[in-house]
């Protein structure tokens, strides 16, 4: 090849012109391409009539389908994916979307995935090719709670940005990250939210939740289902997006309350679940900052972190427990699309800050002002591509953290700070109180990617022999860390607003142990991992039957629905149709009608508080939906129960039972401040009273959930009978966070009351909770069925 050094001066630079046209000539036609093709590409607003984030606007699920299904057939960049369908039936979707060579190969990069997150399928050499090769795998999930309306609407300017976009930072995202776009994560709530506020613009219930469960089942619930797969969309995304993809990171996007910060990005709050991997909060913590950082650049406001949530329960955070980092961001509501006036004296505390006032987790307050729909998601857009570049430019990094991460897994309690680990968890095959149980939870556990295995030889813990062919689950496996949080017990720290203070209030709930919600035995190997075979073949989600109930029932039951609409509500209406229990959803104004027991023998008052049953839905909703039960329903309510039938009470409901009906019993928690007692979720010890049809069938000290619950006293023992009682001394805490436990000692968790020829059953906890209590699910048939 000529160089200059070796032509007349003129000629080399006429040859260097033209050398530098021949080059410039595939740029140009490469830009005039992309020009022509992201012209082809539907805008949101063409397809939505409106421009996303405008408002009082909210769009239709149809709207989204057509509009993703648009994208898919005009740009190489998306490839569109049906993973599911809901619970009511609707197309449930997952877009893909990175570079067009990208899309082309997907499968490869799944490969490279699969084996990176099980180090165990990789040969040697192959870890250091698949960092080089591998893409950043970031997974969008929006919109799973309705009412937070703005996720409904930025995954379409995502899409269209990363769709249509040609500059540098988008061609780097493109290029490093294959981004998985879930539209909504829950489609139907979508529609019923969206329909609601539609049909209530211009009245005084606009921007107001919608009368019924925004999921059908779980309602606000939803998220909390990522350990239990219950759900439809649960499934569809762990099976389809999760446990096929593995993302290193989950953009979670939600929205909070109006009157704090403007948006919340990890760091999270303590406590963290300890069996996480430190990798993965360092991770989550730089990355949050990293988002900050350039918000602030931007000129946002009101962003805080270190605040308000936390990184506890599996129950919210499914991929931080198989190893991605899960970035949660909050943003502020307004009132549903319609705009909203928060003065800055309006904004108050918040856990960890307070925004009116500076911190280093707070640094530049927000003054107050308008905030609408566009303000929420300019804010969700702002926060999303911060993390997308941020990702996209370390794309190596990623890839090797996500490598040590597994294979620090696999290397069980001999990897760094995990020598007090267990080597594994037997599940015995014999001597279990319920074998659908086991099946469950094997199904459970399963489903969430854990590795189950049966031992080769006896294995003896804590001077017990189990036989060869018992279950085992290995802590040294993929995610033997989150396997390792679901079958152990749990001890939240103690946790105070200041020392000598109240408890410090937890985000969720504290205890996620599923052999005591199932009512399964296992036991802790601290021992050498026993000796067993391959993993078992995928266990079957077992078939629920209750004799007497399930298929034609021998009772008329009632499930009390308020407009009010309570979670516990739904969990139960999931249980009933699982077991497959025919029910009558009774509202306020069947209840209000009277002669009950012409059409139902038991009536089930869900969890819900005295003023929510009585009251209902406030003025602003209209006239067919407000007034809640009332005088005339707790009158018919107590003549249901004089003339034969039974009501059954969950938790917080016990206490309209008790005051409606001046039952012979009393709360002893009643106003007791939290310094005294307090117990936010957790599971606890009972004795059960022998000999009654409620307890029959139910192992005689049973693991109950509770939360915020009552313990009884029963003031006239002719008329009460105590069905569970907890110890009368010792700590009654099975895994969580109890302050108080002697305040519990020798009382009652529920009662059986005789008013005049029916009776009242007063469960103080939620025999049912969230669709995970196995284990006193028959106290819940024993009641119903009274035999």
């Amino acid at each position: 090849m000529l160089t200059s050094s070796v032509l007349p001066s003129r000629a080399a630079s006429l040859l260097c012109a033209v050398a530098l046209l021949t080059a410039l000539r595939p740029m140009r036609a490469f830009s005039q391409q992309a020009r022509t093709v992201a012209s082809a590409i539907p805008t949101p607003a063409s397809v939505l009539g409106f421009e996303p984030g405008t408002d009082k606007k909210l769009p239709t699920w149809a709207q989204v389908v057509d509009y993703y299904t648009q994208l898919d057939r005009a740009s190489p960049r998306v490839a569109l994916r049906v993973i599911g369908k809901t619970t009511l039936g609707r197309p449930f979707l997952a877009a893909f979307i990175s570079d067009s060579a990208n899309i082309a190969n997907l499968s490869r990069y799944q490969e490279i995935q699969q084996k990176l997150a099980d180090p165990r399928l990789r040969a040697e050499g192959e870890r250091a090719r698949f960092v080089a090769e591998g893409k950043v795998v970031i997974l969008v999930t929006s919109s799973i709670h309705s009412t937070e309306v703005g996720g409904h609407l930025t995954p379409f300017r995502l899409a269209d940005r990363l769709a249509r976009g040609n500059d540098a930072e988008t061609l780097n995202i493109l290029r490093n990250t294959i981004i998985i776009l879930v539209p909504s994560q829950n489609p139907d709530g979508m529609d019923i939210v969206g329909d609601w506020y539609r049909a209530t613009l211009g009245t005084p219930a606009e921007g107001s939740g919608p009368p019924v469960l925004y999921n059908y089942y779980a309602g606000h619930d939803n998220n909390r289902d990522w350990y239990t797969f219950h759900l439809a969309e649960t499934r569809a995304t762990v099976d389809s997006l999760y446990g096929k993809w593995f993302p290193h990171v989950n953009n979670d996007i939600h929205q909070q309350g109006a009157n704090t910060s403007r948006i919340f990005i990890p760091p999270y709050m303590d406590p963290i679940e300890p069996n996480i991997d430190p990798i993965l909060t360092a991770e989550s913590n730089a990355l949050g900052m990293a988002m900050v950082w350039r918000m602030l650049a931007e000129g946002k406001t009101g962003i805080a972190s270190n605040a308000s949530y936390d990184q506890w329960s599996p129950a919210r955070q499914y991929q931080l427990n198989h190893g991605g980092a899960r970035i949660l961001t909050e943003t502020a509501s307004a009132a549903l699309a319609t705009a909203i006036d928060m003065p800055f004296d309006r904004l108050g505390p918040a856990r960890g800050y307070d925004a009116k006032t500076t911190s280093w987790n707070y640094p530049v307050l927000w003054k107050g002002g308008r905030w609408g729909i566009g303000d929420i998601v300019d804010y969700q857009t702002s926060a999303s591509w911060a993390l997308f570049a941020a990702v996209a430019d370390d794309r190596a990094r990623w890839l090797e953290s996500y490598a040590t991460v597994q294979e620090r897994s696999v290397q069980g309690n001999k990897a760094p700070g995990r020598a007090d680990w267990p080597s594994a968890i037997v599940i015995p095959k014999t001597g279990q109180p319920d074998a659908a149980a086991v099946q469950n939870l094997l199904w459970t556990l399963q489903h969430g990617q854990v590795e189950i295995r049966e031992t080769a030889a006896p294995v003896t813990v804590s001077g017990q022999t189990y036989p060869a062919g018992s279950y085992v689950v290995n802590t040294a496996q993929p995610f033997g860390g989150y396997a390792k949080s679901l079958l152990e017990r749990q001890r939240y720290p103690h946790l105070l607003e200041y020392p000598g203070g109240p408890p410090k209030a937890p985000y969720d709930v504290t205890a996620h142990t599923l052999p005591l919600l199932f009512g399964v035995k296992v036991a802790a190997v601290t021992g050498p991992e026993p000796r067993s075979g391959l993993p078992i073949a995928e266990v079957q989600k077992p078939t629920f039957t209750v004799a007497g109930l399930s298929g034609r029932s021998e009772k008329r039951i009632a499930l009390y629905k308020s407009y009010s609409a309570s979670m516990d509500e739904g969990w139960t209406r999931l249980i009933f149709d699982t077991y497959k229990i025919p029910y009558t959803s009774a509202f306020d104004r069947d209840v209000r009608a009277g002669n009950l027991n012409a059409r139902f023998d038991v009536m089930i008052l869900p969890d819900q508080n005295t003023r929510g049953l009585r009251n209902g839905l406030g003025n602003n909703y209209p006239d067919s939906l407000r007034g809640g039960l009332g005088d005339r329903g707790g009158a018919a309510l107590r003549s249901f129960v004089e003339n034969g039938g039974t009501l059954i009470a969950f938790n917080e409901a016990t206490a309209y039972a008790i005051e409606t009906l001046e039952l012979p019993v009393r709360n002893v928690l009643a106003g007791l401040p939290s310094t005294e007692f307090y117990c936010p979720g957790s599971i606890l010890s009972v004795n059960l009273t022998a000999g009654n049809p409620v307890t029959r069938g139910v192992v005689a000290t049973p693991a109950i959930w509770f939360e915020d619950g009552p313990a009884f006293e029963v003031t006239d023992a002719a008329r009460a009978t105590v069905l569970a009682a907890y110890p009368e001394r010792g700590d009654p805490l099975l895994s969580g966070w109890l302050l108080g436990g002697e305040k519990l000692h020798g009382k009652a968790a529920a009662v059986d009351v005789k008013v005049g020829r029916g009776r009242v059953i007063l469960f103080g906890f939620r025999p049912q909770y969230r669709a995970q209590t196995m284990a006193t699910y028959p106290m819940l048939w024993g009641a119903i069925l009274g035999r």
